[in-house]
């Protein structure tokens, strides 16, 4: 990042313009947000995003219950689509995952019985397996893990650090460019000012 090469506009000599000593403290002001405003709303926004996420985690392990199942047989498949379907053929061959009737107790002692993914191996009926399920016996997904809701946090965190620094050093470049948008206007007035006159004798040139 080039935004320490304002600095050395702070030096006293004539030739300096104001707006020099404006993008010199523009590039420094975008330098300790890059360097510290950044990072700090990096940390608070992962704070906050590992606070939702952990509590998130705790009520699914408190709601979801990984209960025993077993197999009773084998789902029945759907028919594959006949050739010329109109679906292109790595779908087509693309292994299904395997599905099965399964039957399980939920936590309130009721008996279930449905079709759930089955595991790698191929199951054979009587195979026993663990699901999760509510208090219920509805199948839900797995619980969230506390790591990897830090993780997630921390990659929010990242995000939000990395994005307030882009903006930061945006914000700088569209100053700068507006100065020097300025700074041509006033040259080009200073020279259509001198320029009928440059060259000629006793003109002051």
């Amino acid at each position: 990042m080039r935004t320490a090469m304002g600095v050395w506009r702070w030096r006293r000599n004539p030739l300096r313009r104001p707006t020099d000593l404006v993008e010199a403290w523009v590039a420094c002001i975008a330098l300790v947000c890059v360097l510290l405003v950044a990072p700090a709303v990096g940390w608070a926004a992962g704070l906050q995003v590992d606070g939702i996420l952990q509590r998130a985690a705790a009520e699914q392990r408190q709601e979801r219950y990984l209960v025993p199942a077993v197999v009773v047989r084998p789902a029945v498949a759907a028919a594959a689509p006949a050739d010329g379907g109109g679906e292109p053929s790595a779908q087509r061959t693309a292994p299904a995952r395997t599905t099965i009737v399964a039957s399980w107790t939920a936590p309130d002692g009721t008996s279930h019985e449905g079709a759930v993914p089955a595991a790698e191996e191929p199951p054979r009926p009587g195979d026993r397996f663990r699901i999760w399920t509510d208090i219920r016996g509805r199948l839900v997904g797995q619980p969230l893990d506390p790591g990897a809701a830090s993780f997630h946090a921390a990659m929010a965190g990242l995000a939000a650090a990395l994005t307030s620094a882009a903006l930061a050093e945006t914000l700088r470049r569209l100053v700068v460019r507006r100065l020097m948008h300025r700074r041509y206007l006033r040259l080009d007035r200073a020279w259509a000012a001198a320029g009928p006159d440059w060259g000629r004798a006793g003109a002051g040139s």
